[in-house]
């Protein structure tokens, strides 16, 4: 029997045995369940909904995850989702994950974080470096519907979670786990922690191991849950800490080697940065949508505001800050399975720049709300909601500084050995339901010196159309992104030793934003290659590219040619033809419940 299948059959949900041959391809099972989600989920605008945005503020208001919205993803056995199929669970692809945790973050994102999100952060690691008998007991623990925490780092160090206050002593048979850590999401209520703690008391990465310890089994006198804090975002959130007094914890804890722990939470980072910022785009898709439904409601000046240019750019804007960040983000998980070993730098740059541009984008979008967006309740008050919960996503043991620091010491040897030399990206990196092989986490490398991405941006350049308008944009805008390479590539290479590290000046830094606008850029255009070709009329039309492009040109400081009129006329019509068809504001136009 599979581990967690009588869990399972007590939900009235069944997986396919891990091997099997299957009856639908990965595509269809995904969509299969984002159908499920939606359904079970409900109209999140209908007030009567379980899991309607009306009930969703009010726990929040309350400090609590919704009750009903955790009831609704146990019967639809999230967990399932965090675990991969050869262990019993759904989880095959990083991207279709993706897709599936933003059907959650789109109602709320503390739920999506605080019911399961979290444990899968954790459980990457064992899934990553440990041993068959711990793969089989977090699976038999998630399908069983408990939940995992992890701890990286605590408040006295911020990002740096080397210097971290776990310490492990070996001793015959085990570790005594002494130290406090802080702010860990669901300590009180988790079954398992995965805990980085010093091994060795010598400086250095190879001080540092991970430990998976099971609640079950430890002195309960030997350690204590911390109170709660209090948080202006993502309230529901259980935000708590654990403080060990020589806990003793078994040999069989250790995950990996002893000392490897660094190299441990690199490796499981380069799958959770590129998939969490990806999740979080549900929340900006709500906020937009609930801007559009004001602006054609709301009277200005004897029209609607959606007939004010401004209130229309802003919406449109938003709209391709949605789709460049799905693009990134698509790029960046799909390269997990197919360029693992180019995967360090993508997950960074998507951990470090959506976050960036949904924040962004939201407060474009209050703008447009006006005074409506104070409001903590009622039709608008998601809107409030989902700006108080954002930022979270850019804090935590992997924020912007921490993302720019994986980034900076690889610069010199990307500009010396993979930009303009290297081979770009096989185009199934591109291609949104396209078929991928199972997760190669023993494929997944700090450093390669190699960006297939950024190789895309320099072949496109040849390959693009340029037989209208929309098309001579689309092109205009590759050759421009092309020169802003080539300058970053010579910068790169001038940097000095010291500017090569995290303790670089504030120069690197803006080096390494340009470099992840670039990669969002290589990315748009990846995407609309492959589409030109697919069965998506949108995403097939030049014009979303070369208005995307154009965004991405803005940002980076340099000044564009204008558009074509047509390319902002076809971008608005498709913001309104997905509010008003009920549909997903991201590659994917899914068909959304209400």
């Amino acid at each position: 029997m599979l581990i967690g299948t009588s869990a399972s059959e007590a939900n009235g949900v069944s997986f396919d045995a891990p091997g099997a041959a299957h009856t639908a391809g990965q595509e269809a099972r995904v969509v299969a369940r984002v159908a499920e989600l939606e359904r079970r989920l409900g109209d999140p605008d209908d007030e009567r909904g379980e899991v309607s945005h009306a009930r969703l503020l009010e726990a929040d208001e309350a400090g609590e995850l919704s009750e009903t919205g955790e009831r609704a993803l146990d019967e639809l056995v999230l967990n399932a989702d965090f675990v991969p199929r050869a262990h019993g669970g759904r989880l095959e692809r990083i991207d279709t994950l993706v897709r599936v945790m933003r059907q959650v973050f789109r109602r709320d994102i503390a739920l999506g974080l605080g019911y399961g999100v979290t444990s899968f952060m954790a459980g990457v690691n064992v899934w990553a470096s440990g041993n068959d008998e711990q793969r089989a007991r977090l699976a038999r623990l998630l399908l069983d519907g408990g939940k995992v925490s992890v701890a990286y780092h605590e408040l006295a160090h911020g990002n740096d979670f080397v210097r971290n206050e776990f310490r492990a002593r070996p001793v015959p048979g085990g570790y005594l786990l002494g130290g406090a850590k802080q702010v860990i999401n669901n300590a009180d209520r988790a079954a398992a922690w995965v805990l980085f703690s010093r091994t060795d008391p010598a400086p250095g990465s190879r001080s540092h191991s991970v430990l998976f310890a099971e609640r079950d089994g430890l002195d309960e006198d030997r350690y204590r849950v911390l109170p709660r804090y209090d948080a202006v975002g993502v309230r529901g959130c259980h935000l708590s800490g654990l403080d060990f007094d020589d806990c003793q914890v078994p040999a069989s804890a250790l995950v990996g080697e002893e000392g490897k722990g660094v190299e441990l939470a690199l490796r499981a980072f380069q799958i959770t940065r590129s998939a969490v910022p990806g999740m979080a785009l549900g929340a900006t898709d709500t906020n937009l949508r609930t801007v559009v439904r004001f602006a054609l409601g709301r009277q200005l000046y004897r029209r609607s505001v959606m007939d004010i240019p401004h209130a229309k750019a802003t919406l449109s804007s938003a709209f391709l800050d949605l789709l460049i960040c799905d693009s990134l983000s698509l790029a960046a998980t799909r390269a997990v399975h197919v360029l693992p070993e180019e995967t360090s730098v993508y997950a960074a740059a998507v951990k470090y720049l959506v976050p960036k541009m949904l924040t962004d984008a939201m407060y474009d979008l209050s703008i447009v709300l006006g005074a409506r967006f104070y409001v903590r309740d009622g039709e608008f008050g998601i809107f409030q909601k989902h700006v108080r919960d954002l930022p979270v996503l850019s804090l935590g043991h992997a924020g912007s500084a921490a993302c720019q620091a994986t980034i900076i010491p690889q610069l010199s040897r990307l500009a010396r050995r993979a930009w303009f030399a290297g081979d770009p990206a096989p185009p199934s990196l591109f291609r949104l339901r396209e078929e991928l092989p199972e997760i190669p986490f023993d494929r997944l490398t700090l450093a390669s010196g190699r960006d297939s991405l950024s190789a895309s941006l320099v072949a496109a350049v040849d390959e693009l159309p340029s037989s209208t308008p929309e098309e001579r944009a689309v092109h205009g805008s590759a050759l421009r992104m092309m020169d802003e390479l080539r300058q970053l590539q010579e910068q790169s290479r001038g940097l000095e030793p010291q500017d090569r590290t995290a303790l670089a000046s504030p120069s690197s830094f803006a080096l390494a934003d340009r470099y992840t606008v670039l990669l969002a850029a290589a990315s748009v255009i990846g995407v609309w290659q492959q589409a030109r070709d697919g069965d998506d009329p949108f995403l097939a039309d030049p014009s979303w590219a070369a208005a995307a492009l154009d965004r991405l040109g803005h940002r980076l400081g340099r000044p564009q040619p204008d558009l074509p009129e047509s390319c902002d006329r076809r971008v608005h019509e498709e913001v309104l033809r997905r509010f008003r068809e009920n549909r997903s504001y991201d590659l994917y136009n899914t068909p959304l419940a209400g």
